[in-house]
């Protein structure tokens, strides 16, 4: 029997969905997006198909409309049931209906129903959002167009009704049957220096002479094996700026979209503070479901999750400040802990967090979050140590929903930091836990290090706290603000604020300006930051600055189809309703009626394939069954045996290519055998001539070491080698570990100290201190808490001979570091 060409679904059918085509327009911060599906009914029959994809949980989705044979049909919101009661009424009837609407369990997950689509008919659908731009530290400005979305586990307890648990099927990449193309113009009155992405790009066309705009396109053949991401970098992003946006013609004045309303962006400036004496409890989330064996992207020789998550927990515990409280907790399934409740930071408290660090595997199941969550927030206070969460998964959760409402209602005791790990991971779990609880939220995808990701919110998390945080407008008489974002709490060194407000009242002569000013006090100083704007509302077809305004409303009310309060549920729909931006309560309906005639016979359901990474799949599949990874399923046609084994050989090859580094690091803390990492036998150590007891101390059971499996353990990364010799104070020892990587003898770092009465550990930590700055300048975000602790234990060992010894090991390194590196 001939087989139909192109893609076909499980039971050899075509698939409708052709191809997406994206229009991205980015104005300073702020994107606006149209994608189009387009599809064609090649089969003899009536077809109604479903597409489920993924959405930044951020972007304010307002408009959607059919194309159907070169007739426009605009779709309306309305309520969410009321929509689905006249979609399935006018497929009924034989009517052409069109159906968006996002998911009930999370808010990054859509899915778009094509009613009666005829024989040899061809429908585009066009969906528009807006959204705003995170920051990202090295000033870009980062725009993703998620392409992937991966199968998710079902909280204990939770229905299954959501858009993922369709039996959707699932193919090897490179058979998708749809094309992506992209194409971004980007403007900025301050200049564009470049256009980066992970994915290939066309060359970046420059659109006038100043370089204040561009245009750049996806290079053909993208294979959905990542999500399309955009790093755009300005000549000036922390300029604060006012616009002002007029509002909808024709509506009543007094109304959220009938007034103007303002889009504020400060960059506040506020001054490096040390941090309190008291120094908080730290407590690291970890996930270790089946999914974390994964490899972080596609790329060959990537590392795989779990690792890059223990050896960012490496680093973490070594920043961790003298005297605050910790504890780790690994979930999948089940959860474990690694002490029962919070400890105090100590060199062996410290080591005995490490050893466990280093038996951590992605081997608890599935992603059951809730559960530790809940257990972390039962546990006991800590006087003077206020809760710092750090959540790391990478976000394979339905019900999103529960998870951000468990983390709001205790958003007032704690602050929560989040990390998404890897392609597809939920926007929705990772930006929601981290806003409702005052933290921040960094993905790590591709080649990214998590590393320095952590370590920044590690940062910031030991700030001093903002206190007394207020916004006030200085508007001509008449006029008057009322704020549309919650109220500012918490506001961090280096980061942009937006706010939105509703401008109520007359709006004066084209000359009037105002001025918004953003007061709070910090370790007991007072600080200002103003903008003076004009007040002339500038008008968008799109009302850009009125869609954010509403989504930033909606994400404080807006915690799901069936999580959000009673109370609140009126708002939402209200907003929902009148700014036309949609939520998890309302849907987006359009139907064809002028058919010649209606639909005649059955009609055949069509579920579209979505890309799901097979790795994850797998992974998946492995660990916690095929019920819970529903969503993924797909059947034996779709080649399974060549992509699991394409996933064997990944594992295999990160494996044996670069045993995690976490290991070798425990491995020089004495914290496990050669045998753990890979070697037959141990190495016999040849011990030095002791001369003194600084010898002997560097030569005891503890810190004995030899030169040749140090070398054979670490090869030339004398980095994380040096790291994980740190003690818990910031000191070092002087032992063979540091001898390797500063590359002499031990007898020789003896014979050099300066001064008889300092002891081997403070010359030590100073040698170590200086090898930091000269060699590992590029990751100095991921070292810089480690080394202030480091210069902290050396000004409180040595005194006023601080400057002595600095400036003998400058020398006997030969180095040329700035000695006022060792300022504290």
């Amino acid at each position: 029997m001939v087989r139909p060409s192109g893609l076909l679904t499980c039971q050899e059918e075509p698939v409708p969905l052709k191809s997406i085509s994206v229009t991205v327009s980015i104005w300073e911060f702020v994107a606006g997006v149209s994608a189009t599906l387009n599809y064609e009914n090649e089969e003899s029959v009536p077809l109604e198909a479903f597409f489920v994809f993924p959405m930044d949980e951020d972007s304010a989705v307002y408009s959607f409309e059919a194309l159907v044979d070169g007739k426009k049909i605009v779709a309306e919101l309305q309520d969410k049931m009321k929509a689905h009661a006249k979609y399935e009424d006018a497929i009924s009837q034989g009517h052409q209906a069109f159906l968006l609407e996002e998911d009930k369990w999370s808010g990054d997950v859509f899915c778009c129903n094509v009613g009666n689509l005829l024989p040899g008919s061809k429908v585009a659908l066009t969906l528009k959002y807006v959204q705003e731009l995170p920051l990202e530290a090295d000033g870009a400005l980062r725009y993703v167009l998620p392409a992937i979305l991966n199968p998710r586990y079902h909280l204990s307890g939770s229905p299954e009704d959501s858009c993922l648990d369709m039996k959707t099927p699932a193919v090897p990449l490179e058979d998708l049957p749809y094309t992506l193309s992209l194409v971004a113009t980007v403007s900025s009155q301050h200049g564009i220096e470049r256009i980066q992405s992970n994915c290939p790009l066309g060359p970046v066309e420059y659109l006038g002479d100043n370089k204040t705009a561009a245009q750049v396109s996806l290079a053909g053949g993208h294979k959905f094996d990542r999500d399309v991401e955009l790093l755009i970098y300005y000549s000036e992003v922390h300029m604060p700026s006012v616009a002002v946006e007029m509002g909808k013609p024709k509506t009543k004045p007094g109304s959220l979209m009938g007034d103007p309303s303002a889009m504020v962006s400060f960059y506040p400036n506020i001054p490096e503070a040390q941090p309190p004496v008291t120094c908080g409890e730290f407590v690291f989330l970890m996930d270790r479901s089946g999914s974390m064996q994964c490899p972080m992207s596609q790329e060959d020789r990537s590392q795989l999750r779990i690792d890059a998550a223990k050896e960012t927990l490496i680093l973490l515990l070594k920043s961790l400040p003298v005297g605050c409280y910790f504890n780790v907790y690994g979930f999948g399934s089940s959860y474990e802990a690694f002490f029962p409740n919070s400890v105090q930071y100590s060199q062996h408290t410290m080591e005995e967090a490490l050893r466990r660090v280093k038996l951590m595997r992605a081997d608890l199941g599935g992603t059951e979050i809730l559960t530790p969550l809940q257990t972390i927030y039962r546990g006991p206070s800590i006087p003077g140590h206020p809760l710092q969460l750090f959540v790391f998964t990478d976000g394979e959760v339905t019900d999103t929903f529960s998870v951000i409402k468990e983390v709001k209602s205790n958003g007032l005791r704690h602050r929560c930091f989040s990390f998404g790990i890897g392609e597809g991971a939920s926007t929705s779990l990772i930006k929601g836990i981290a806003r409702v609880a005052r933290g921040t939220s960094e993905f790590i995808t591709g080649k990214e290090r998590m590393q320095s990701k952590a370590l920044r919110a590690l940062k910031h998390s030991l700030q001093p706290v903002v206190d007394d945080v207020s916004l006030r407008w200085d508007l001509p008489p008449g006029l008057s603000a009322t704020m549309l974002s919650p109220e500012q709490t918490v506001i961090f060194r280096s980061q942009r604020l937006i706010i939105y407000a509703q401008l109520t009242g007359v709006m004066p002569s084209a000359e009037a300006t105002g001025e918004v000013c953003l007061k709070y006090t910090l370790q007991g100083k007072s600080f200002e930051n103003k903008v003076t704007f004009p007040l002339q509302p500038k008008l968008d077809d799109n009302l850009t600055i009125h869609r954010l305004a509403a989504k930033s409303f909606l994400q404080t009310k807006d915690v799901g189809f069936q999580k959000t309060p009673a109370k609140d549920k009126k708002d939402v729909l209200d907003v929902s309703l009148e700014c036309g931006v949609i939520s998890s309560h309302t849907a987006f309906i359009a139907i064809n009626k002028e058919l010649n005639q209606p639909v005649q016979g059955p009609l055949a359901h069509r579920d579209i394939p979505r890309p799901v990474l097979f790795s994850t799949t797998a992974v998946m599949a492995q660990s916690f069954g095929s019920a819970h990874a529903k969503a993924s399923s797909y059947c034996p046609a779709s080649r399974p045996t060549r992509s699991i084994h394409r996933l064997d050989m990944s594992y295999q090859q990160s494996h044996d290519s670069s045993r995690s580094m976490i290991d070798k690091g425990l491995y020089s803390l004495g914290l496990c055998e050669p045998q753990a990492l890979g070697h037959s036998s141990k190495k016999k150590c040849k011990s030095p001539n002791k001369t003194s007891p600084e010898m002997e101390r560097a030569d005891s059971p503890t810190n004995r070491t030899s030169l040749e499996a140090h070398h054979t353990v670490f090869g030339d990364n004398h980095l994380v080698q040096l790291i994980s010799l740190q003690r818990a104070d910031g000191s070092w020892d002087l032992n063979e570990g540091l001898a390797v990587v500063l590359g002499m003898s031990v007898e020789n770092i003896l014979a050099a100290i300066p001064v008889e009465s300092v002891d081997s550990s403070s010359w030590a930590t100073v040698l170590a201190v200086l090898w930091l700055h000269a060699n590992g300048k590029d990751v100095k975000c991921e070292w810089e808490l480690l080394e202030r602790k480091a210069v902290a234990w050396i000004h409180s060992h040595t005194g006023s001979i601080v400057h002595l010894l600095v400036k003998a090991a400058t020398d006997f390194l030969k180095s040329s570091v700035d000695p006022a590196v060792f300022t504290l």
